[in-house]
């Protein structure tokens, strides 16, 4: 946001040259807009960094994934899900429809194993498949096998309030439909780069203009 008002006040300056023929405001623009492209790319190369290690795995026998909080980058996981945040994401989880409405949804094991979750579903509204529960409902389990399989398997409550909501899973389940959430914001950025490039060039060729008009007033004013 910050970035982008930043380039509107940039812009608004650049327009006031290109429209006046100015070569000051021009000049002014086109550094700034300089630095400006810069950050967005420096920021676009983070956001990549940062969201490229990716904490799925696949479950044999399931139509979805499972999420792992180790598989993420760590500066991801300490500023999404550190103890501090958690608190309030999760209560805000508990209160959304996101593990509820599976219940309306799915009826048999067969339905639920063979759909495709999203990773908050997955992560939050069942416990982790290692843990060898025996599906009663998608957000109701019962007599793990597995108990000791995954610290989550402990971590799961029946309780429609708590659920899988304080297990680590839970919070890669956030951090997977974060990290989709990224990559789509990484292409806006790639384009708005792009976009930007292209109006520096152009930019340029007004300043060019600009200076070459100063330069024949100049002379005509010598002439005159």
């Amino acid at each position: 946001v910050l970035l982008g008002f930043l380039i509107l006040l940039v812009s608004l300056a650049g327009f006031v040259g290109a429209f006046c023929n100015k070569e000051t405001p021009l000049a002014f623009y086109l550094c700034c807009m300089a630095i400006l492209i810069g950050l967005l790319l420096i920021l676009l190369v983070f956001a990549f960094i940062v969201t490229r290690p990716d904490g799925s795995y696949g479950v044999p026998g399931r139509g979805y994934q499972e999420y792992r909080l180790d598989g993420y980058s760590s500066w991801l996981t300490n500023h999404v899900v550190d103890s501090k945040s958690w608190n309030k994401i999760r209560d805000s989880l508990a209160d959304t429809d996101v593990c509820p409405k599976l219940t309306q949804q799915f009826i048999t094991a067969d339905q639920f194993f063979a759909t495709h979750l999203s990773p908050l579903q997955s992560g939050c509204c069942k416990p982790p498949t290692i843990c060898g529960y025996t599906f009663v409902n998608p957000t109701l389990w019962t007599n793990p096998v597995n108990p000791a399989g995954d610290p989550d398997c402990n971590l799961w409550s029946n309780d429609q309030t708590q659920l899988c909501y304080n297990c680590n899973s839970c919070k890669a389940g956030l951090l997977g439909n974060q990290r989709r959430e990224w990559r789509k914001a990484n292409i806006i950025l790639i384009v708005a780069v792009v976009v930007l490039i292209w109006v520096y060039i152009i930019a340029c060729s007004a300043f060019k203009n600009a200076q070459t008009e100063d330069l024949f007033n100049r002379y005509k004013q010598g002439w005159t």
